[in-house]
């Protein structure tokens, strides 16, 4: 009864008024992020985020004599029919706006945008259709929302998993294109909504922690998705993924990937993008515009530019980046730090959501506190200004800074102090959160080749893991040291 219903809400939602709504080194630096327990039609018309698309062009003054007038009818008609055209595009404009906030769960803004305008029929019933959407939502609690998570995509199989030194690392814990695009389908079909962390739990005027609600038809469940190592790292190169994520000429985030031929393509090569394109197709996959947390180190630079000090100062270099360096002999630091701040500019205004993942990819668990301080002051550094700081940090390795118990100690209170508030860690379990006044906790679970070859059961809600695998993976994929 309740899908019958969440199909019919759905329709509902998506018809209204018959318009859509609209410090690794050279050792791979994720290889044991493992758990520590148990479309609509582009609309040049319309956005969610912007006013009236439209706008009326300035009317001739008809300034002229009788005897003008007289005699050009026809033109007064046309002009007519012309503004009648005008004022029919703008009235829609504002129609497909409400309705693609509807379709992103955010009813209550999208029957206010209605609403401030002057009364139509069509808006009226568009209205009524939205509340009684609206008054059909059910709650959900952080304590029932998962949190999943990949690595950088593979584009091209034959080079990721050419037997080389890496290869078995990616197929432990990277997932291709084909894999991804499947399990996003099937997620989608089983109803499942992205959502951000601030969705879960938000500070208060006190600054503490506190739980929120999330509301969504029947049949319709919320996700946490997030990604780690963005960076691009320079010991990928070459080995079938993106190189870096770059702003195309119509302002879209896309992947830029090196064939191996050295031909360059712009396109979706990796998850921004995909999520990007998916959402823009399916917003009911998206509530209120969020999409997910990037995670980013900062050694080798950020977004697949080479933002860190040492690509400047070209001091204590290691021998990818010197290489790095000598093969880009017009290298200018200001320049790539300025094309990684317009990229990651580009993806918070389209949803997006960054994290630490610590500078230098460490264990804070097993990490001093000295290290973790200096580490922290390097991602502070280098990486928060291009993306504009961040109160997330995504722990590398799986690691944590305690077991189930609360944090405390001087770790956490560190941490705290530079801003952080939002926790995530690795974790098998469907759902596990911590809500304290002085944080959200959350596991992630991973969904890459290890995962889905050893304990596909465990993702049995998400997909089936049988059919979502891709034939071009290496099997037996090797066991995890």
């Amino acid at each position: 009864m309740k899908k019958g219903w969440s199909i019919a809400a759905t329709v509902l939602c998506l018809g209204l008024a018959g318009t859509a709504f609209g410090g690794c080194q050279h050792i791979m630096p994720f290889s044991e992020d493992l758990a520590t327990s148990g479309t609509v039609p582009e609309e040049s018309t319309t956005s969610s985020n912007t006013g009236i698309a439209f706008k009326s062009r300035p009317r001739d003054s008809g300034e002229s004599s009788g005897k003008a007038v007289a005699e050009d009818t026809s033109d007064v008609s046309v002009s007519g029919d012309r503004a009648d055209d005008r004022d029919k595009e703008e009235k829609d404009g504002i129609l497909q706006q409400a309705q693609r906030l509807a379709a992103m769960y955010d009813y209550d803004n999208a029957i206010a945008l209605l609403q401030g305008q002057p009364e139509e029929p069509g808006y009226a019933q568009a209205i009524g259709q939205m509340e009684e959407i609206r008054d059909s939502c059910v709650p959900w609690t952080p304590e029932q929302v998962t949190h999943v998570f990949y690595h950088t995509l593979i584009k091209d199989t034959a080079l990721a998993f050419d037997g080389d030194s890496d290869s078995a690392g990616y197929d432990q814990v990277m997932t291709t294109i084909d894999e991804f695009n499947a399990i996003t389908q099937s997620m989608y079909e089983r109803g499942f909504v992205m959502v951000s962390l601030e969705d879960l739990a938000v500070k208060d005027e006190n600054g503490n922690m506190v739980p929120k609600e999330i509301l969504l038809p029947p049949g319709k469940q919320p996700f946490v998705l997030s990604q780690d190592d963005v960076s691009y790292y320079h010991y990928m190169d070459g080995d079938g993924m993106a190189s870096r994520l770059v702003v195309d000429e119509d302002g879209q985030v896309k992947a830029e990937y090196v064939g191996a031929d050295g031909s360059v393509s712009v396109g979706d090569y990796d998850m921004v993008p995909l999520i990007d394109a998916f959402v823009e197709e399916h917003p009911d996959f998206s509530y209120r515009g969020a999409k997910g947390i990037i995670a980013l180190t900062g050694y080798e630079g950020v977004l697949g530019y080479r933002t860190d000090g040492v690509y400047e100062t070209r001091q204590e270099l290691d021998e990818l980046q010197q290489v790095y360096l000598d093969t880009h002999p017009d290298f200018d630091h200001e320049a790539e730090v300025a094309r990684a701040t317009e990229t990651a500019n580009a993806m918070k205004e389209n949803g997006w959501a960054f994290a630490s993942h610590t500078w230098g990819h460490i264990n804070v668990g097993e990490s001093s506190l000295e290290r973790l301080k200096t580490d922290t002051e390097k991602w502070l550094t280098y990486v928060a200004p291009i993306v504009g700081g961040s109160d997330k940090i995504i722990f590398a390795f799986g690691a944590d800074l305690s077991g189930a118990e609360g944090y405390s100690g001087e770790k956490f209170d560190y941490l705290k102090a530079q801003g952080f508030d939002y926790y995530c860690n690795v974790d098998s379990s469907q759902y596990w959160v911590q809500i304290t006044p002085g944080y959200l906790r959350m596991g992630r679970r991973n969904l890459d080749g290890y995962r889905m070859y050893y304990n596909p059961e465990l993702l049995s809600d998400l997909f089936d893991a049988e059919k979502v695998f891709d034939p071009a993976r290496p099997t037996p994929v090797p066991e995890m040291s």
